[in-house]
């Protein structure tokens, strides 16, 4: 538990540090001038008249009568009521060099002492404007110097462990160098966020697969837009998540982010956040989330018969934060009905770093998509490899633990459109072929087989073993994610286990691994319970 010992000249900043250490970072506080108030009534039934002049004589009259030891023994008697697991106190403040050398010989090497300090300009006009100190002050500031013990305070930047002029920085500039100084930040860089992404055109059942895992995770992260669906299987209805992160039914107790990469239709965010049961405590949205716009959805809808967008606008709604930045641009800090849920979602992460949490980023789409390393023009409007979906959610490469990427027994796109394409997906087959090889129900397939977003039909291909190669090399997984093994045969719905798996099955999972240079640590055999192998060694 630390022990941060504030000093400074009236005015320097003590009291809002003192009041940023206790709400982020959870340290207790001992007021020097509340102790110095029941020790007068303690003293006298009239206590000490609150005015600046008589709480600074009083001041000086315990330094005299205790050699300084009052402030450590109030300081003592606040960490016996504390528990050990507490971040620790901060002492605002103390005002001689023997209280602050009484407090180290007690408390060694748990005691921090940060200093702060400011021109004799700037304390003048800070302490005409002083209002919140719960005293009647002096007439003028050098009035406060007539006492000998203000008069030195200065004199304490000579002993202390940091000294920060309050002049040259924010508050929030004095807060981070003090925090710094403590290492009150996550500085170790612990690797601790673990990345869901899709390794072929989406659709690979990375829902079901984030699902399964979310129970493992204090943090769930969604980077994209509505124009994603994730089904998650629950009982007795399946759930499909456009904008909450997948693991939100699943792990009730997770915090939620929508990172300021995200690009949300308000509409339906707010339908979801009511039938998640979802509040303001647990969901955080980041201020600088994108809008979508009636006329975004308006401009995209031409892209349905060309390219088989989802006509969600997200596309439109990303190129107008480029485009219209002074104009036209909406961001979630702008919507009054997401007011409860919107705040800066960096901090929130930082305070998972230090706290040791796990956290999961959720990416939404595959590599085969990607604006930048798909198959150009039939792509979606952002990037979806794993180091986009961090700068999307505000995470260094530093944090990165896992990359589970996500890939399905047969890829899909959505259908052609009537005059256009939804863009190549490799050697096309049909579900009557998949129906053959595997002896599941033509009808079955086809009736699973619509868009999560649009309900529309999709197209089927072959395995395709480049573009696994090459999302791989795009994504870099630590981990395959493989669904829909159960197309390869019907058989495979039964298996519980790896060894339970038909031969040709195990021969494929055992090929993947050697293209993706990444153990295949998980197997989805089916939609439902229990239909997840996990071969994880993590």
């Amino acid at each position: 538990m630390q022990i941060v010992l504030l000093s400074g000249e009236i005015g320097s900043g003590k009291s809002t540090l003192c009041s940023y250490l206790e709400q982020r970072f959870g340290f207790h506080v001992l007021k020097t001038k509340a102790v110095m108030e029941q020790l007068a009534l303690e003293r006298s039934r009239k206590g000490i008249d609150q005015n600046r002049g008589a709480m600074q004589s009083f001041g000086q009259r315990l330094d005299r009568q205790t050699k300084g030891r009052w402030v450590e023994t109030a300081l003592t008697k606040l960490l016996r009521t504390i528990p050990e697991t507490s971040a620790g106190v901060v002492v605002d403040a103390v005002r001689i060099r023997e209280q602050i050398r009484i407090i180290r010989r007690a408390y060694g090497y748990s005691v921090a002492h940060v200093h702060l300090t400011a021109s004799e300009a700037a304390l003048a006009e800070r302490y005409k404007k002083r209002t919140d100190s719960g005293l009647r002050e002096l007439s003028k500031y050098s009035e406060v110097k007539r006492s000998k013990t203000e008069a030195a305070v200065h004199k304490l930047a000579d002993i202390a462990d940091i000294v920060i002029d309050t002049e040259l920085c924010t508050p929030e500039g004095v807060l981070v160098r003090a925090g710094s100084h403590l290492n009150l930040y996550a500085g170790d860089h612990r690797r601790c966020v673990d990345v869901i992404v899709g390794g072929q055109f989406g659709s690979e059942g990375k829902g079901h697969v984030v699902s399964y895992l979310a129970r493992e995770y204090q943090l769930l992260v969604r980077v994209g837009g509505p124009n994603a669906g994730h089904k998650v299987f629950l009982e007795p209805e399946p759930y499909t998540h456009h904008l909450l992160p997948s693991g939100t039914l699943r792990n009730p107790s997770a915090s939620l982010i929508l990172s300021p990469g995200c690009v949300l239709d308000v509409q339906q965010l707010r339908k979801e956040i009511a039938e998640c049961n979802v509040d303001s405590r647990r969901l955080s949205i980041d201020p600088q989330a994108m809008i979508i716009s009636p006329k975004d959805k308006r401009d995209e809808a031409k892209l349905v018969a060309k390219i088989g967008s989802t006509g969600q606008g997200v596309g439109f709604a990303t190129a107008r934060r480029i485009t219209h930045r002074f104009s036209e641009t909406l961001l979630a800090k702008d919507v009054k009905d997401l007011k409860p849920f919107v705040r800066e979602t960096w901090p929130l992460l930082d305070q998972a770093y230090r706290d040791g949490k796990k956290v999961m980023l959720e990416g939404t789409q595959g590599a085969g998509l990607s604006l930048y390393h798909g198959s150009y023009p039939y792509v979606t409007s952002r990037d979806t490899s794993v180091p986009a979906c961090l700068s999307e959610a505000g995470i260094p490469p530093s944090r990165l633990r896992r990359v589970v990427m996500v890939c399905r027994s047969y890829p899909i796109r959505v259908q052609n459109p009537p005059g256009g394409t939804s863009g190549p997906i490799g050697r096309e087959i049909s579900w009557q072929v998949i129906s053959q090889r595997s002896r599941l129900r033509l009808d079955q397939l086809v009736k699973t087989e619509k868009t999560s977003t649009t309900h529309r039909d999709r197209r089927v291909a072959e395995f395709s073993w480049e573009l696994l190669r090459r999302s791989s090399a795009l994504n870099g997984p630590t981990d395959v994610a493989l669904t829909f093994v159960d197309y390869l045969s019907a058989d495979n719905e039964r298996a519980r286990r790896f060894e339970q798996l038909t031969p040709e099955t195990i021969h494929f999972i055992e090929e993947i691994q050697r293209v993706a240079a990444a153990p295949v640590s998980l197997i989805s055999t089916r939609f439902g319970f229990r239909s997840i192998i996990d071969r994880r060694a993590w």
